[in-house]
């Protein structure tokens, strides 16, 4: 499995870290996901107000990013969905651990790409 996205299967360009920036692209690469960026959206802005810092807001900022990032690209997306569900499923110990390790790195890889 490849963690580096292929910048040629590219759906759409990187969106800007703002939160209608991320939700526009959202509603593109995964429409599926917008109401679970809502309810995200909306405790990462409680608990900034909680913790009086904005912290919790940079967090949902990157978060949805490397979402974004893996989601832009079809087959990565298809590449960490498969080793996902083969971990799941995996009836060795070992096996399951590799695909783990595949799905954190394109996770990490999509985290690093958005500077996260």
């Amino acid at each position: 499995m490849t963690t580096q996205p292929d910048r040629t299967g590219e759906l759409i360009p990187r969106p800007e870290q703002t939160p209608a920036a991320l939700r526009a692209a959202l509603a593109v690469v995964a429409p599926e996901r917008l109401a679970e960026m809502d309810a995200s959206q909306r405790a990462a802005v409680t608990e900034a107000i909680e913790q009086s810092g904005i912290t919790p807001l940079r967090m949902f900022l990157i978060q949805w990013a490397a979402v974004i990032e893996i989601e832009r690209f079809p087959d990565t997306a298809r590449e960490l969905r498969r080793a996902e569900y083969l971990a799941q499923i995996a009836e060795d110990p070992e096996e399951s651990r590799r695909y783990v390790r595949a799905a954190g790195d394109i996770i990490r890889a999509a985290h690093k790409a958005v500077g996260g």
